[in-house]
């Protein structure tokens, strides 16, 4: 969820650096689907999670979550500065280097036997996943020819996407082999587009700004979001009052103000606090974060509720989520209808898109029963939740660099996705302090109070998303 449809192409070809004698379309093939398995790797887990538990010998919910948010924090904290090393080293060689480590720390995961072995290997899997997916976007952006480079940007922003999506159902079909095949199944398909890579792309560097990246600002970027999502997730188990809670909060608070005086000084900040002026930007960002801070609660909790409840397994789960996927492609498509043919502003899609969304979660509160009715509970409520996200989201995204001059866009572009990530930390972390040290096993009532929160995530969502929304030009008068 990285790009945008509507970004005007923020890099020059120039001298055959981004040329290929390669068809593009094929390029673009390859360059999507590292996009899509990058991403993946954020959600294609959470269905598994029961499985991983049980083969790294841990039942806690709180420490399983980092198996999630582990990769989360690391990738939404290195996107920017993975993405200006591609720009001064090349992002081809970024590219390469970071599907590399991908693939090594996938195989690292899949053969670990303790849950912090399987985190550490995680976040070393996130690394590979800030490298490729910049340097992925820029040579999209290099070798699409002149007249389709939106339709380019669009199709690999969509690849990324839909693995939020796709990640219940992909998941729930590796795990019937061994919970170790969501990891190992990264393995050939990244080898496949190393060999691709390296045989068809040309390496391309951005000549404007070649300057080092703020590593130290990620660093703290990390710091912060994790002793956020430390003291939120233990919580019940240490009790608020816990000195160890709440020296992670305040370690959290303090690592925001570093963070954002840093980022204030710093020649090339991870986040140019700059961009924040323009509207439109500002309001992408924060509806983005809310919207997958809503998402990420709500898919993790219907896959335990199934799962613990109703016992389903994790095939039969994923195949029940299959719902929002589809909703969310169908709608995808239809807010570009609405958007160019119809020109209806983007803030107004997001926000009913939002508002569609909200009332979807609202049905889990109301029509879920600790007796499985699939058909009359889970069905309706993903088919409105995925149509509604599909408005939402896809549009959010992709106006969030209008406004913004060509050079900035593929920066604000990582931004976002930054942004979206610690969304998902921030609501997964949610979601398990609210189920407590009872984790998927929690009441029914536990869990619908979770379903109300993340409602109210994705109504906040809807208004904010409505400064998406360009001003009208004033008309002079004469």
């Amino acid at each position: 969820m990285s790009s945008q449809d509507q970004m005007a192409p923020p890099l020059t070809q120039k001298g055959g650096e981004g040329s290929s004698n390669a068809r593009p379309a094929l390029i673009l093939a390859v360059l999507a689907m590292a996009s899509f398995l990058g991403q993946l790797d954020v959600w294609i887990t959470n269905v598994g999670l029961p499985d991983i538990g049980q083969g790294v010998g841990s039942t806690s919910l709180s420490d399983l979550s980092w198996v999630l948010n582990g990769y989360a924090i690391v990738f939404a904290a290195l996107l920017v500065p993975a993405g200006r090393l591609a720009d001064r080293f090349g992002r081809k060689n970024g590219f390469l280097l970071g599907m590399a480590v991908f693939v090594a720390a996938s195989l690292g995961a899949a053969l670990a036997t303790d849950v912090w072995v399987l985190v550490v290997f995680r976040a070393f899997q996130a690394v590979g996943a800030a490298l490729l997916t910049p340097a992925s976007l820029g040579l999209v952006l290099t070798s699409a020819p002149a007249d389709k480079v939106e339709r380019y940007v669009k199709i690999w922003f969509t690849a990324g996407s839909l693995s939020g999506v796709c990640g219940p159902i992909f998941g729930g079909l590796l795990v019937q082999a061994s919970w170790r095949w969501l990891f190992l199944v990264n393995i050939p398909f990244g080898l496949l587009a190393i060999a691709l890579a390296a045989r068809l792309v040309s390496n391309a560097k951005h000549e404007q700004d070649a300057r080092i990246p703020d590593l130290l600002g990620g660093v703290l970027l990390i710091v912060m979001v994790g002793a956020l999502a430390l003291g939120i997730v233990k919580a019940p188990d240490w009790g608020w009052s816990d000195s160890r809670v709440v020296t992670s909060l305040a370690v959290a608070v303090v690592g925001l103000v570093a963070f954002l005086f840093r980022s204030a000084r710093h020649r090339v900040p991870v986040v140019d606090l700059s961009l924040f002026r323009n509207r439109i930007f500002a309001s992408a960002n924060l509806a983005g974060m809310l919207q997958l801070a809503s998402f990420a609660a709500l898919l993790l909790s219907s896959i335990l509720w199934m799962q613990s409840h109703w016992h389903y397994s994790a095939i039969k789960t994923g195949c029940a989520s299959l719902p929002g996927p589809i909703g969310f492609a169908l709608a995808a498509t239809a807010s570009e209808t609405l958007q160019r043919r119809f020109r209806i502003p983007a803030g107004v899609i997001a926000a009913v898109g939002s508002a569609i969304a909200s009332v979807g979660i609202l049905l889990f509160v109301f029509l879920l029963h600790d007796d499985p009715n699939y058909l009359s509970g889970v069905l309706p409520c993903w088919l409105l939740f995925g149509f509604g996200a599909g408005l939402a989201l896809p549009t959010v995204v992709s106006s969030a660099t209008v406004g913004l001059r060509p050079e900035e866009a593929a920066t604000g572009s990582a931004i976002v996705t930054m942004s979206t990530q610690i969304g998902s930390v921030v609501g997964i972390s949610i979601l398990v302090a609210m189920l407590g040290t009872a984790s998927g096993g929690a009441a029914l009532e536990t869990y619908r109070h979770a379903w109300l929160v993340a409602m109210a995530l994705m109504a906040f969502a809807g208004l904010v998303s409505l400064g998406v929304s360009q001003q009208p030009k004033a008309v002079a008068v004469r």
